[in-house]
């Protein structure tokens, strides 16, 4: 059995382990289990003294890892298998996604509470931003076990004094530094724009701004799942994803793969939520945000739930992109919404008809559709001018696809 201590804050919860077949068993500390206040790491990993095997442990620990591109080529760095889990975990799963890290059952996490950071000159972070295609999250560099879900380049960084610094070894970073994929020119000021108009709709999203490394966009986004503590240091708050919470493998994502339909994820909250009438309602405003900025990849790991003490609450909003603004790309919905495939079908009886299907009352979710729609059109006619002036092309084309979106919605 190859094995991996699970801390969660610093603290070990269990361990992770790998039969000679490849299998994966997760298995709480007694210790964790008779602690006053324990959380589980997972809704999918309730707390229990039995071990979680295979398909029951996977969702969660192969949803905190990298995806498709990224994810083989780390592989290849590293020299393991992309389909190895607990190799990828192994190597890379020091700071993570919520408030989950993993060491080797032999080491321990360093005592120190000192951040341990590496900080970049401009030419330094240009030059990482450069390279980050060929060597996601800097894999394979000492002192660096960085990870995070999705396909995107992305790389988690420490702001600190208005530096980038690179966190090391036990350290949590601060922020997340998203690249633009040479792929699709303006995603970073439509991320930002979307990002800025979801904040001035009402949606809670996390401050992002641009930067321009060695002249490529790049989006920094501070992280929701980061505190600071009373002596100012940063501390890791415990997050998941809907697929992680539901139980879905990254690649299960999307609903035409048997990915999660958008009812189970009105019931996770409703089961789950520890303030399930506010978390649905603005779980609703968000997917009619998303409805009207034309972002059709809003699937199950685009949203998540985050875990403070006793309170499990739907996180912050994020990845807002309109991807209606690059007609090549499919309009066809990763949850569907009542039935109806793409975002250029949608109409009000789709709402009434999701109202039905996940319990809700269809005179709610009506007037969520009327009221968001107004507070976005009237958002949008008071955008950041400074971000329009970024790239007036791609903020123009994100409006178009509001106001075309909302009238398909509004009837």
């Amino acid at each position: 059995m190859k094995r991996l201590s699970v801390y969660l804050n610093g603290e070990r919860v269990g361990r992770l382990e790998q039969d000679d077949s490849g299998l994966l068993l997760f298995t709480y500390d007694s210790a964790w289990l008779e602690r006053k206040g324990a959380i589980p790491l997972s809704r999918s990993l309730p707390l229990r003294p039995e071990a979680f095997r295979g398909k029951e442990a996977r969702a969660f620990f192969a949803g905190i890892l990298p995806e498709e591109t990224p994810r083989k080529i780390i592989a290849s760095i590293l020299g393991i298998s992309e389909r190895n889990d607990f190799a990828m975990l192994e190597r890379i799963g020091g700071e993570c996604a919520g408030a989950v890290s993993f060491l080797p059952e032999e080491e321990s996490l360093p005592q120190s509470n000192e951040p341990e950071l590496r900080e970049l000159s401009d030419d330094d972070l240009a030059r990482i931003v450069e390279e980050l295609p060929r060597r996601p999250l800097m894999a394979g560099g000492e002192g660096i076990r960085l990870s995070l879900a999705g396909a995107q380049d992305k790389l988690p960084v420490v702001l600190q004094n208005g530096r980038i610094c690179i966190p090391l070894d036990d350290t949590p970073s601060t922020h997340i530094l998203k690249p633009e994929p040479e792929r699709f020119p303006g995603l970073a000021v439509n991320e930002l724009f979307c990002l800025k108009l979801a904040a001035a709709a009402g949606l809670s999203v996390p401050h992002a701004e641009l930067l321009f490394p060695g002249d490529i966009p790049c989006l920094l986004v501070s992280r929701y799942d980061r505190d600071t503590d009373e002596r100012r240091h940063t501390v890791r708050v415990h997050q998941e994803d809907f697929c992680q919470a539901l139980g879905f493998p990254p690649e299960r994502k999307y609903q035409q793969e048997g990915g999660p339909l958008l009812r189970d994820c009105i019931q996770l909250l409703r089961d789950w939520s520890t303030a399930p009438v506010v978390d649905i309602r603005n779980l609703i405003d968000g997917l009619i945000f998303n409805t009207l900025i034309g972002n059709a990849d809003a699937h199950g790991k685009n949203y998540s739930l985050l875990y403070s003490g006793s309170q499990r609450r739907l996180a912050p909003f994020y990845d807002l992109v309109c991807t209606m603004a690059w007609p090549e790309l499919s309009s066809q919905f990763s949850m569907k919404i009542g039935r109806c495939k793409t975002l250029k079908e949608i109409t009000p009886g789709h709402w009434q008809k999701m109202a039905g299907e996940a319990g809700l009352g269809g005179p709610m979710v009506r007037e969520r559709v009327r009221v968001f729609c107004e507070k976005t059109i009237a958002a949008l006619d008071e955008a950041d001018p400074g971000v329009r002036a970024l790239n007036p092309e791609m903020t123009d084309r994100i409006g178009e696809t509001v106001r075309r979106q909302a009238l398909r919605l509004n009837g």
